[in-house]
């Protein structure tokens, strides 16, 4: 039943990620998501982050600031979303700590554009 249940997870995944339009539906909230930003996002969020990544990684720990919330008005993080970010960025800071691309990237995720 297991093997039954994640095949047909997966089989969701790749259906969902193969959608028309280049774009991916979360199964669960049934948001349409672009799996990529227009280059005048991307270069926005790129330039927000890797000019103030210093701050940015000290406002994360910090619970939130001024770069912080710059790059998360570039990326079109929904304001209701950023507390709920805000902890998962703490929670995986090593993870963005010497990769201001990976940050960038995870905030035209939870940003972009949203279609519905």
């Amino acid at each position: 039943m297991r093997s039954v249940l994640s095949l047909l997870t997966l089989s969701t995944v790749v259906l969902t990620a193969c959608a028309p339009g280049g774009s991916v539906q979360n199964p669960f909230t049934g948001v349409t998501s672009a799996l990529q930003a227009p280059d005048s996002q991307r270069g926005a969020v790129e330039l927000a982050v890797k000019s103030e990544f210093p701050a940015i990684m000290a406002q994360i720990d910090a619970g939130g600031g001024p770069a912080l919330t710059a790059a998360f008005d570039a990326a079109g993080v929904p304001l209701e979303d950023r507390p709920a970010r805000l902890i998962q960025l703490r929670n995986e800071a090593d993870l963005y700590a010497g990769n201001p691309g990976a940050l960038t990237q995870a905030l035209l995720v939870w940003g972009g554009r949203q279609m519905s």
